[in-house]
């Protein structure tokens, strides 16, 4: 995974490094096809110069993850050949990178999986929202071909920049939310100062639960939200939700009237429920992925109540803002775990995932049993 496959067959039993022995294979979670996942052994390449080995420890399970196991397609991108899953994250350097860059072995880190890149040149982006870049690649991602396998493995070659150094104080586990919890700051950030101000998270999920608990650090005067199910709204309760509402309740998610929406429902009925809900003046983030092709939107109340509709995609820094946020205290996370796995029990993993009335962020353990 990353750099050069080492010759297999007559191989030595492990690659030799510096900082430890390292063997030639191990066990990941990869995707085949529509409805075939498997846990199953894939060869650890040669490390490029720039590259350092990572030892997963947790693997938290995304939405994309799931939708290349049901589907065999996360929106547009297309699985064509097997791939790695995952991009959320953490584990310790085992060896670290040739040229001298990054963490040194030893060290526990977290993940930014993007890789930003111009693409062919002709699609113009801000240059300070790498997010944006046309060409930019994701880990566990079937946007282009060949495909970027995933960290979803016992072992993983990661460029050193991709790596974040993580405090001794902060558990690995709680960890592996940082990456979920960027996109999560992220969207928040897309709305600007919320301090004093009311919200309304639309789905509870893992990153409306996140978003929850970061308009809860940021300061939001009141946070409602939304789901349709028990379990998430008692996970927004316990992150800083001062009120929950059943998505049905059309009548009091409108009479919400917050002066900041976060849609992550990723559904039109959940966009529509973002707009009533929005007070005059007000901004709605939409973080939830809807569909691809047109989708029916309120755009006239939109346009009559002068709301700010934003887009809101990935990250950038804002995972050094998350980690400095879990090592001070002051972003509180933890509730929205719900479930951890180990490896060997990864497809009894991805199907608790799936249930999103009785689970929040589920972790596989990649810690040998």
């Amino acid at each position: 995974m990353g750099g050069t496959t080492e010759t297999q067959g007559t191989a030595p039993a492990g690659v030799q490094g510096a900082e430890t022995v390292l063997p030639v294979s191990g066990p990941a979670v990869v995707a085949h096809a529509a409805g075939d996942l498997r846990v199953e052994e894939v060869p650890l390449a040669v490390p490029g110069p720039d590259e350092a080995v990572v030892e997963v420890a947790y693997g938290g399970i995304c939405g994309s993850d799931l939708h290349y196991w049901l589907h065999g397609a996360a929106g547009e991108s297309i699985l064509k050949t097997p791939m790695v899953l995952g991009h959320e994250i953490s584990g310790v350097v085992v060896r670290a990178a040739a040229d001298g860059t990054g963490p040194a072995a030893g060290t526990p880190v977290a993940v930014h999986p993007a890789t930003p890149g111009p693409g062919n040149g002709e699609i113009r982006y801000p240059a300070d929202r790498p997010n944006l870049s046309p060409g930019c690649t994701y880990l566990g991602s079937a946007a282009r071909f060949p495909h970027t396998d995933g960290a979803f493995a016992r072992y993983v070659n990661l460029p050193s920049r991709m790596l974040r150094a993580l405090p001794a104080t902060l558990d690995l586990r709680t960890a592996a939310l940082i990456e979920p919890a960027s996109v999560a700051w992220h969207a928040v950030g897309r709305a600007g100062d919320v301090a004093g101000k009311s919200a309304l998270v639309i789905g509870s999920g893992p990153i409306g639960a996140l978003a929850v608990a970061v308009l809860k650090r940021a300061g939001a005067a009141r946070i409602t939200a939304v789901d349709m199910h028990p379990k998430p709204l008692e996970i927004a309760t316990a992150v800083g939700a001062d009120q929950v509402l059943h998505a049905t309740d059309t009548e009091a998610i409108a009479a919400v009237q917050a002066d900041v929406v976060i849609e992550s429902s990723g559904n039109q009925h959940g966009l529509a429920s973002a707009i009533s809900a929005a007070a005059r003046g007000g901004t709605v983030v939409m973080v939830g992925l809807l569909p691809t092709g047109p989708q029916p939107v309120l755009i006239s109340l939109a346009i009559t109540r002068e709301l700010d509709l934003k887009g809101s995609f990935r990250f950038n820094h804002e995972i050094d803002d998350v980690i400095a946020a879990l090592t001070d205290g002051s972003l509180d996370i933890g509730p929205v775990i719900t479930h951890d796995y180990p490896l060997s029990q990864g497809l009894v993993a991805f199907d608790t995932a799936k249930n999103s009335a009785e689970s929040g962020k589920v972790l596989l353990n990649f810690t040998p049993e």
